[in-house]
């Protein structure tokens, strides 16, 4: 863990009172030493995954209502992001991996995988859907096309395929929500980790671990990082049936741009109607945004939203 992510982690613990930190990767775990020290007596490190959350604090004698609060952050940490033998990073070349969790489980399909063995129509819809990228069938059809030379093993190897599926006028207009210039592969790269680590349906998994565990008059923050994130957490809040999220192709991109910015306005109306689920009361009438303060500060903080309900 590097010293950003240790530092991060110790602010969520000062927010929350907590006293279980459960972590995803073995590597991280060596750099809790800090927060051992600061909250000494008070941190019991344990790994494992969202799905494995009830499991795991059941080992640790805490049944269903026994939880006072639960923090539940969706996002990357930088020390994953900038190591570049993890396979995340567009700017660093290295092994085309993405795996969360491969200590624990070295079997388990990299991104590589992925990319040089699903058929083309699946690569697309895994881009549409996880990356929500507009050019999905274009960006398969060139993976399909390079890997039939050779195999796709490294991250600017499959970064330079994806830039190959774009005009040279659209190689430089994507931007940010700083509106700073976004790699063209962006998009396709977030696809690829989600699918390979199975995100989504491990943040649903956390969530309904977490209304499991917490008592009545429990507080629960979520923490998200992309709009696939956030509308999950926002269904979930609601009281609306996760059991089979809705799964979006290209031709339904666009319309689905017009349902987001129609989503916020239904969110304020809600807000101001009351409008909660059976099991949470909402603790602010929004979501919460990092402030531009803030994103100055920490950049890579611009896509953060911040959800948080009390338990009924």
């Amino acid at each position: 863990m590097d010293e950003k992510a240790e530092v991060a982690i110790s602010l969520h613990f000062d927010s929350l009172f907590s006293q279980k930190l459960v972590w995803e990767e073995g590597r991280g775990l060596p750099g809790c030493s800090g927060i051992l020290r600061m909250w000494r007596g008070q941190v019991r490190p344990v790994l494992g995954r969202f799905s494995e959350l009830k499991k795991l604090l059941g080992e640790l004698g805490l049944g269903s209502g026994s939880v006072d609060a639960a923090l539940l952050d969706a996002g990357c940490s930088s020390m994953q992001m900038d190591t570049a033998e993890r396979g995340f990073s567009l700017s660093k070349d290295g092994p085309l991996d993405m795996r969360m969790d491969a200590d624990r489980y070295p079997g388990m399909p990299r991104a590589a995988d992925a990319v040089n063995a699903l058929d083309q129509r699946a690569l697309a819809s895994i881009l549409a859907a996880y990356g929500e990228e507009r050019r999905a069938g274009k960006i398969a059809a060139a993976i399909a096309r390079a890997r039939s030379v050779q195999p796709i093993t490294r991250t600017q190897q499959l970064a330079s395929i994806v830039a190959g599926a774009f005009p040279d006028s659209a190689q430089y207009s994507r931007r940010d929500r700083l509106q700073r210039p976004s790699h063209i592969a962006t998009k396709t790269f977030q696809a690829l980790r989600v699918f390979v680590n199975d995100e989504l349906n491990e943040l649903v998994a956390g969530l309904e671990a977490a209304q499991d565990v917490l008592r009545p008059g429990g507080h629960l923050c979520v923490l998200t990082f992309h709009s696939l994130e956030d509308r999950i957490a926002k269904r979930f809040l609601r009281g609306e049936d996760l059991a089979a999220p809705p799964r979006r192709n290209v031709r339904q991109w666009a319309r689905d741009q017009l349902r987001e910015a129609e989503e916020e306005e239904e969110e304020e109306e809600e807000a101001e109607r009351g409008r909660e689920s059976s099991h949470w009361v909402f603790m602010q009438k929004k979501v919460v945004v990092p402030s531009d303060e803030e994103i100055q500060d920490n950049p890579r903080a611009r896509s953060a939203k911040l959800r948080a309900a009390i338990r009924r």
